[in-house]
């Protein structure tokens, strides 16, 4: 008997593990977009709103810690919070998370990830408690173009000289 349960546990832990695709959440704080990726490839996009000047959105890679469908936080507005955050993703235990809220094209946030209407309810369906999220670029490069942020790094060479 106490091989096949054994057994059973084993093809449960197994398929389970199969079933799931590898899955990744990039937020480019210079584009102002995060990206779900699985297995590596894109399967949905969407527009963001970070951390602005003073509240920036820490860089690095994260890992989602919880998921809360309906939360409010304890920090914001100071000093006694109140802020409506759905469909929460947590990303550390400071204070920093993706949600729905307002996302005016620029970064605007306290901090946070916010994620526009409809996309943060797909983001909240799709990623695990476990999925990475990777953090990275520069928010204030959003809106530049590429001569006001390579100007002064490269130049045109006109090799028939």
């Amino acid at each position: 008997m106490m091989k096949k349960s054994l057994y059973r546990f084993l093809l449960v832990a197994i398929s389970s593990t199969l079933l799931h695709a590898s899955q990744e959440v990039v937020v480019d704080l210079s584009e102002q977009k995060a990206y779900a990726l699985e297995d590596g490839s894109i399967v949905f996009e969407g527009r963001i709103s970070s951390g602005m000047r003073g509240h920036e959105t820490p860089e690095g890679e994260f890992t989602i810690l919880q998921k809360k469908r309906h939360h409010v936080s304890n920090l914001w507005p100071k000093p006694k919070g109140g802020a409506v955050m759905p469909y929460m993703l947590r990303l550390n235990n400071d204070g920093i998370a993706m949600h729905l809220g307002a996302v005016p094209n620029r970064p605007a946030s306290h901090g946070c990830i916010r994620l526009s209407n409809g996309f943060a309810q797909k983001m909240f369906a799709w990623a695990r408690v476990g999925t990475t999220v990777v953090v990275e670029g520069d928010a204030g490069l959003y809106g530049k173009t590429s001569d006001d942020v390579y100007a002064d790094e490269y130049a045109v060479i006109d090799i028939h000289e």
